[in-house]
């Protein structure tokens, strides 16, 4: 992999965790969502629910082992101030859309193989309760 950018890690991770969502039956609304309060990195549909989903990626240079996982653990960038963001944010966006369902702040966790470029995705629903 040529050397890339952060912006181009995390932009590569949030395409890999909106396949891997949409794979699973969610429809993608919008990705990188701006506004003065944070960022939604992608909000995915999935019946009734907005699922606001915060992507952590992690280049690395070999899917992590479970034994390893502490290393390579991109969760470890999920602060609670970003998530509080996230859920101000996500929030505003429901109200401005004129959202009549539920909404729910998610994560994905990305590990970006930098010889392939192949990702590996882990799904975290609902990591704020309601």
């Amino acid at each position: 992999m040529v050397r890339k950018s952060r912006k181009d890690i995390g932009a590569l991770g949030e395409r890999a965790a909106a396949e891997y969502l949409r794979r699973r039956g969610f429809e993608l609304v919008e990705r990188n969502v701006a506004r003065k309060t944070g960022e939604l990195d992608v909000i995915m549909r999935k019946g009734e629910t907005l699922h606001f989903i915060e992507v952590k990626t992690l280049l690395c240079s070999d899917f992590p082992t479970k034994e390893a996982l502490n290393t390579y653990d991109p969760s470890n960038n999920l602060h609670v101030y970003k998530i509080r963001k996230v859920s101000r944010t996500a929030e505003w966006y429901a109200a401005e859309h004129e959202w009549g369902g539920d909404i729910q702040i998610d994560a994905a966790l990305v590990w970006l193989r930098e010889r392939d470029n192949l990702a590996r995705v882990r799904y975290l629903p609902q990591i704020v309760e309601s």
